[in-house]
């Protein structure tokens, strides 16, 4: 290509973009004046005590811009419209209902925002040894610990106002979510405070003098036997037995376990229970870490509060995700998690968690949590903290 012919193309090309950039002036006005609009209709609406949204009207307005658009862009045209739509609806609800309790409630702990306090009582599953104990004693530099014996204890004690706190597993950087403590969150009326990444040492360990050659069976929470896969993969005569906690697999054996059985938990639980470390680093991975959480029963925002977590469940139907995934792009929200969980005796629906990291006086992240939360469109929504 000659350079002659180099600045016809880039001539070209400008022209082109200057001619876009007229449109999108035209676009941005109209835009503008249609959001006004859609305010005065939610002004009119609710004088009158009418509904502001017509889904009737909506599905008529993009099948004529269909029309206009042509065969080659419908699909693009009824995202462009359902958007608008949504941003339209969006306003018009904080209008009518204005921020809404939810934004209120953070606005307020926000202000009263003060560190959780060093000495308090605090719930956590298992007993002395427990990856929970050590999250405990990171979070709290003075704790008095009431051990449950399950998660849902846990929640309970914390939901009923006898414990302050409670310290629950959420995922490990091996094995994933904890499924159990996922769907409990249901189930149960909290707010997230703290959280804190645990290192996870898994030993195996057996009663005094036992070799590993003796040991038949290995004993332990699930999750944990779960990330010492390769382990038990090379040893194929040893049976892997779920317990409810590694410290208190670690303590049932101390007490009275046979030589041939071992259990997989931390190195802490060795001198603890007097027992003998069997093999080192049973983990796959050398970089494990679970992440605990710190749940309270009423909401409590501490100073250095960067991070939320919230739950929703949305329609069964095409775009219902994508169209809330925008809505944290848009306000610019940097999604640091998105788990879902089917919903029990609901096919194919899932509930889903988003964490997502922000200040909590963020204007933008408030107006989106109003509009999350006041959503009709959305089935259920659930805040489940602002924390550090």
């Amino acid at each position: 290509m000659s350079e002659k012919e180099n600045d016809r193309g880039g001539d070209a090309i400008t022209a082109l973009r200057n001619e876009l950039d007229g449109i999108d002036r035209e676009m941005a006005a109209l835009f503008k004046r249609r959001m006004d609009i859609s305010l005065a209709i939610a002004d009119e609406a609710s004088r009158a005590g009418l509904p502001v949204g017509d889904p009737e009207r909506e599905r008529a307005t993009i099948f004529r811009a269909a029309e206009l658009a042509g065969d080659d862009l419908v699909r693009d045209t009824k995202m462009m419209f359902s958007t608008l739509f949504g941003l339209a609806k969006a306003r018009q609800r904080t209008r009518i209902k204005g921020e809404g309790p939810l934004v209120q409630s953070i606005t307020r702990a926000a202000a009263d925002s003060r560190p959780i306090p060093s000495r308090t009582l605090v719930a956590c599953q298992g007993t002395e040894g427990s990856y929970a104990q050590q999250a405990t004693t990171r979070m709290f530099e003075a704790p008095s610990i009431v051990f449950m014996r399950d998660f849902e204890s846990v929640f309970e004690i914390v939901e009923k106002g006898l414990c302050p706190y409670g310290i629950l597993p959420v995922e490990n950087s091996s094995a994933g979510s904890v499924a159990q403590v996922y769907d409990l969150m249901v189930k149960h009326r909290f707010h997230i405070v703290r959280s804190v990444r645990v290192k996870v040492d898994h030993v195996l360990l057996g009663r005094r003098g036992a070799k590993l050659s003796d040991i038949r069976e290995v004993a332990s929470h699930p999750h944990a036997l779960a990330q010492c896969g390769a382990f038990l993969k090379a040893n194929p005569d040893i049976k892997a037995v779920p317990a409810t906690n590694t410290a208190v697999a670690a303590k049932e054996l101390a007490e009275g376990g046979s030589s041939e059985r071992g259990v997989i938990a931390s190195r802490a639980c060795a001198d603890i229970y007097g027992l003998d470390i069997l093999a080192e680093n049973v983990s796959d991975a050398s970089y494990n870490y679970t992440r605990f959480i710190c749940i309270s029963r009423k909401l409590e925002i501490t100073p250095d509060a960067d991070k939320f977590s919230i739950m929703l469940t949305l329609p069964h139907r095409p775009g219902s995700l994508c169209t809330i995934i925008s809505k944290f792009a848009a306000a610019g929200v940097n999604l640091t998690k998105l788990e879902s969980r089917p919903i029990p005796g609901m096919d194919f629906e899932f509930r889903f968690t988003f964490e997502f990291e922000s200040s909590p006086t963020d204007p933008n992240v408030l107006a989106l949590l109003a509009e999350l939360s006041q959503d009709p469109e959305i089935e259920s929504f659930a805040f489940l903290g602002a924390y550090a």
